[in-house]
């Protein structure tokens, strides 16, 4: 009882600071598609989680496709700013959500809409490649609780949602209007980010320092997520920064790594 309270409590205060904000969040949708394509994603439903129950993923196919219509086709004009939860609201039993996979203290456990953590892990990915300015992310990338199976992005660029104190939100602060389309299919949540026009630059992610290493008996695993912006016009790169540097601790079985584990972490590089 006293867990629900606290969870009430931080919602109301959410309503609350929203209310005194003066940000516009973005709702309206257009059917039609703006013209120009700035990055597109598939992100598969249903991976290997270590012996986490597939039915799990079952349901987290459900809620997923419950969801995507919520954000398909919202268009963020400048100076408006994308909730997720804003758009897709509380995730309960009665709107047909399902049990799916959620981090409780550290472990994977079950509750309702479970799983819809990578819905925003899509919508981070793309926005990463855009000149969209992330106003709230929470990072999850403190521990390693599954072995990789065919990875695409670097380890520990996702994103932690709880409704809906702990959103994901985007400001559009650029001159022009972009736009969220995001679908599934029986394997794959789809997404695409558009915009009005094409950008003058592109933005390139990549992992750096990436290693496992043993520390008073634990194994971590470090790595740094770096952004680049080249010019389109030269291919020169103009920018280099560092999204997030993580040092997660690894709760599977070390046998299931597939890289050496260093006795100390390298030296950082000059």
């Amino acid at each position: 009882m006293t867990y629900r309270m606290s969870v009430q409590r931080m919602i109301l205060k959410r309503r609350v600071q929203d209310l005194l904000s003066t940000a516009v969040f973005a709702r309206q949708r257009h059917d039609d598609p703006l013209p120009a394509l700035v990055y597109r994603h598939n992100s598969l439903i249903r991976r290997k989680l270590g012996n986490v129950d597939l039915h799990l993923q079952e349901n987290k196919a459900v809620s997923l496709g419950i969801a995507a219509p919520l954000v398909n086709s919202v268009v963020i004009r400048p100076g408006e700013t994308f909730s997720f939860w804003k758009l897709v609201g509380n995730c309960t039993e009665a709107k047909g959500y399902r049990e799916g996979l959620v981090i409780n203290h550290g472990r994977p456990d079950s509750g309702i809409g479970g799983g819809l953590c990578q819905f925003t892990n899509l919508l981070h990915w793309m926005v990463l490649h855009s000149e969209l300015t992330v106003v709230e992310h929470h990072h999850h990338g403190d521990l390693d609780l599954f072995p990789d199976f065919n990875r695409q992005i670097p380890f520990g660029s996702g994103t932690s949602i709880i409704y809906n104190y702990l959103d994901y939100r985007v400001r559009n602060d650029t001159g022009q209007a972009y736009q969220f389309l995001v679908s599934t299919t029986d394997e794959h949540l789809c997404g695409e980010l558009r915009a009005e026009r094409v950008p003058d630059v592109k933005f390139h992610i990549r992992e750096e320092d990436a290693y496992f290493y043993e520390s008073d008996g634990k194994v971590y695993r470090h790595n740094r997520v770096m952004r680049l912006t080249r010019d389109k016009s030269t291919g020169l790169v103009t920018a280099k920064e560092l999204v997030i540097e993580n040092n997660a601790l690894v709760l599977y079985d070390r046998a299931l790594i597939n890289s050496p584990i260093l006795d100390v972490p390298p030296l950082p590089a000059a």
